[in-house]
C-alpha cells in the first residue's frame, strides 16, 4: 500500500529525492547538532583496563551469568545466558579474567548485577576460533537462531532482542521489511557512518533478514540530511533483489517505528497495535549490519559505533566500542569535558537519559553520549498550562499531553491508561514544544513506571 502521490512540481522534485510523497503529521523541528561528528570517520577505541557488562542491558528478562570470579574468558565468550525467549545472551566483549559479578551503576540510575572484565593488556583480543555460519545454507530457523546466539539487539536504543522480531506469529505474515536509517535524534551520526562506511554490510544483513521471514520486499528509509549514506546505499545495492533506498523529509521523530511505516508504505499502525499487525518489521540500520557481521566473522555483538558529541567534550568522535567500557574511559580517549560541561545524556537529547555515574558502562543499545555545556542544559522555570495546544499540534500520535499531565499530576493512572498512554513513545515533542516549560516526557515517563507497578502489584 503506497502513500499519496503528490503531483506536478513538487511531485517530480519529491520524485527526484526519492520520496514516496508520503509522511506523517505533526513533530517537530529541533536543530539537529550533527555537524560536530557527520564528517569524523569512525576510529577504533584502545580496549580499556576493565569492561563492566550489566546483565540487564536489552529489553525483556535478564541474562543470567554463568561465570564466577577468577574465570579466564575470551573476546566473545559467553559470560551471561539468556533466560526465556524475550531475553538476549551476553558475551565478553574483552579477553581478560572475571574480577567480579557484583552490583555495578547502570546507566538509568539504578545498581545493577554486573559482570566486571579485568582486560589482559597483553592479549591480542582476537577472539576464540569459531564455525562461521554460512546463511545460505541455514533454513529460516537456524538464521534466526543464529542471530539469537550472537546476543543481537536493536541498536537504535530500545535494545528489543533481534531474534523476537524475525520470529512473527504465523498469523500476522511480514511482506515487507524496513531499514530504520532516518536518525532523526539531533547530535547522533551513529547510523550514519554505518551507512556510509558499511553499506555492503547493511544490504547483506537485510538480505538475510528477508530470508528468514520469506520476505521478497526491503525499503531503507533515510533523512534527507543524510545525501552521502543516500547516495552509498544506493550505489552498493543489490540487483538481485527488491531493495530501494528512499529520501525522507527532515522531522522528527521520522524514525519512530510507526512513523516510518506511514512516510514509506501509507500504513497506519493502530494504538496498541504493533508493526507486524500491518505486515511490516522494522529494524535499526545498525543491528541490521550487526547482523552482516556475524555472518562475516562469527563473531557476536561485543562491540558497537558510539558517537561521542556536544560542545562539552574535548574531542568529538564516532569510536567503535566494546560493550561495557566505562564513561569515564570513553570521555579520557576524547580528551576529556571542557569547562562548562554540566550534563552528560546518553543517546539523544529528547529521548535519552542523563547519566549520573562516570563509572556507569555502555550498552549494547548506547546509540551516543552527549554532552552538553551550561548553556546547553539552563532549565527555565516551569509555570501553569496556558491551554495553548502547541503539545497537541506536535504529538506525532494525536494524543492529548495536555490531559495526561493533568492526570499524571493527580495519580489517576486507570484514567491515563483510558487516555492512551500506552501509545505515548517518550518522544519529547510535546515537552520541547511548551512555552511554559512543563516537562511533560518526564510526567509521562514515570506514569508508565507507576502503571507497571501498578500491575505487577495486581499479578
Amino acid at each position: 500500500m503506497a502513500g499519496p502521490v503528490v503531483r506536478g512540481p513538487v511531485g517530480r522534485l519529491l520524485e527526484r529525492w526519492g520520496l514516496n510523497g508520503g509522511g506523517f503529521a505533526h513533530g517537530v523541528h529541533p536543530p539537529p547538532h550533527k555537524e560536530l561528528t557527520a564528517h569524523l570517520p569512525t576510529r577504533r577505541l584502545p580496549f580499556p583496563d576493565e569492561v563492566v557488562l550489566p546483565i540487564r542491558q536489552h529489553a525483556g528478562k535478564p541474562a543470567r551469568p554463568i561465570v564466577e570470579r577468577g574465570d579466564r574468558v575470551e573476546r566473545g565468550d559467553l559470560v551471561a545466558e539468556s533466560q526465556g525467549f524475550v531475553s538476549s545472551p551476553i558475551h565478553a566483549s574483552a579477553a581478560g579474567t572475571v574480577a567480579d559479578v557484583d552490583f555495578w551503576p547502570h546507566p538509568d540510575g539504578s545498581w545493577e548485577q554486573a559482570i566486571r572484565i579485568r582486560v589482559d593488556r597483553f592479549s591480542t583480543q582476537l577472539p576464540r576460533p569459531r564455525l562461521v555460519p554460512r546463511w545460505e545454507t541455514l533454513d529460516p530457523s537456524e538464521l534466526v537462531d543464529a542471530i539469537r546466539r550472537a546476543g543481537v539487539v536493536g541498536l537504535g536504543g530500545a535494545a528489543f532482542p533481534t531474534h523476537v522480531k524475525l520470529s512473527p506469529p504465523p498469523e500476522y505474515p511480514i511482506d515487507t521489511v524496513l531499514v530504520n536509517g532516518s536518525e532523526c535524534e539531533p547530535y547522533l551520526t551513529t547510523d550514519h557512518r554505518t551507512m556510509v562506511e558499511f553499506p555492503e554490510r547493511v544490504h547483506l544483513g537485510l538480505r538475510v533478514m528477508m530470508r528468514a521471514l520469506g520476505v521478497e520486499r526491503g525499503v531503507i528509509g533515510v533523512e534527507l540530511n543524510k545525501p552521502d549514506a543516500i547516495e552509498a546505499l544506493r550505489r552498493s545495492a543489490p540487483t538481485d533483489l527488491d531493495v530501494s533506498v528512499v529520501g525522507l523529509t527532515v522531522k522528527y521523530p521520522q524514525g519512530a517505528e510507526k512513523m516510518l511505516i506511514r512516510s514509506l508504505l501509507g500504513r497506519e499502525v493502530p494504538g496498541g497495535s504493533l508493526p507486524m499487525h500491518v505486515g511490516t518489521l522494522v529494524q535499526n540500520v545498525s543491528s541490521v549490519a550487526t547482523i552482516a557481521e556475524v555472518f562475516e566473522t562469527g563473531l557476536p555483538l561485543v562491540e558497537r559505533i558510539v558517537t561521542v558529541t556536544g560542545r562539552g567534550v574535548r574531542s568529538p568522535a564516532n569510536l567503535i566500542v566494546p560493550v561495557g567500557t566505562k564513561l569515564r574511559d570513553l570521555l579520557e580517549h576524547c580528551g576529556g569535558l571542557t569547562p562548562d560541561a554540566r550534563e552528560i545524556v546518553f543517546g539523544g537529547p529528547m529521548m535519552g537519559g542523563s547519566v549520573a555515574h562516570l563509572d556507569a558502562p555502555l550498552l549494547k543499545g548506547t546509540t551516543g553520549v552527549v554532552v552538553l555545556t551550561e548553556a546547553d542544559v539552563r532549565v527555565p522555570e516551569s509555570y501553569p498550562c496556558i491551554r495553548c495546544g502547541r503539545c497537541l499540534d506536535a504529538c506525532p500520535l494525536f494524543l492529548n499531553p495536555q490531559l495526561l499531565a493533568n492526570l499524571a499530576r493527580s495519580g489517576r493512572w486507570d484514567e491515563m491508561e483510558d487516555a492512551h498512554l500506552a501509545d505515548c513513545m517518550l518522544c519529547g515533542c510535546c515537552a520541547y514544544v511548551c512555552p511554559s516549560n512543563i516537562p511533560l516526557a518526564q510526567l509521562f515517563r514515570l506514569s508508565k513506571d507507576a502503571v507497571r507497578r501498578k500491575r505487577t502489584v495486581a499479578a
